[in-house]
């Protein structure tokens, strides 16, 4: 397997512009442990940001079906689920240096293999990384509802998104989002409705499926009578 280490800051290729940015960089404080992780592991797990489409059978170093996961957090569920469905591959985008350490660390931890990480926006990842149609599944997992009205611009499932997220599934594929926000979810439902390359597997929104860990946040969310919305659409195939 050929490490991937990140190019030193000064020859990182720059970042293309884009519109509103759907996030923010929140102050959280790296620990010393994620610190390390990010200095220690990242050259092995991270692949830098590329302005072109990257060859990931070489960078897993094997072909299997993959699968992106935008804004994992902290890592636990997408752990998990790496660690459950060892068939795929997972490419997960996040651009919190507390996250991305601590899912190194348990990247390490669990001895994974077919987990790697970029840490960048996931735009431009989407549009530059990623081959149309050669996904397996996209998932999104509790992004930020950006509840204040004048702030729905701010939100990532937007038309212009779904649509670059539909045209990179393959045909069957599948886009998987959840959400705690009940009005998000009428919008992500909305939206994603909206899109002609998407299908509904359910009437609105799907039941959980088991590739979706519940976490302790959701569940106790769950506990108060807090409700979460999953929404889980395919990929039309060509007529």
């Amino acid at each position: 397997m050929t490490p991937h280490p990140p190019p030193a800051a000064a020859d990182a290729a720059p970042a293309p512009r884009r519109g509103i940015r759907s996030f923010v960089l929140r102050a959280g404080r790296t620990t010393d442990a994620q610190a390390r992780a990010l200095a220690t592991l990242g050259p092995r797990w991270i692949v830098p940001y590329a302005p072109s489409e990257i060859d990931w059978t070489a960078v897993f170093g094997r072909t299997a079906p993959r699968v992106l996961e935008i804004g994992f957090g902290m890592g636990d569920a997408t752990a998990q689920i790496a660690a459950a469905r060892a068939e795929l591959d997972f490419i997960g985008v996040e651009v919190h240096p507390p996250g991305v350490g601590a899912l190194l660390q348990r990247i390490d931890a669990a001895q994974l293999s077919n987990l790697r990480i970029v840490q960048f926006d996931a735009v431009p990842v989407l549009r530059d990384m990623i081959a149309p149609q050669s996904l397996h599944g996209v998932h999104i997992y509790f992004p930020d509802p950006w509840p204040k009205k004048r702030h729905h611009k701010r939100r990532l499932i937007q038309p212009e998104f779904v649509r670059l997220v539909a045209s990179r599934l393959q045909p069957g594929g599948y886009l998987h989002c959840a959400t705690d926000w009940q009005p998000y979810a009428e919008h992500m439902l909305q939206v994603l409705r909206a899109e002609p390359g998407l299908a509904n597997t359910a009437a609105d929104y799907a039941p959980r499926p088991a590739w979706r860990p519940v976490s302790k946040f959701e569940r106790r969310g769950l506990q108060l009578g807090h409700g979460v919305w999953d929404l889980l659409f395919t990929a039309r195939t060509a007529a």
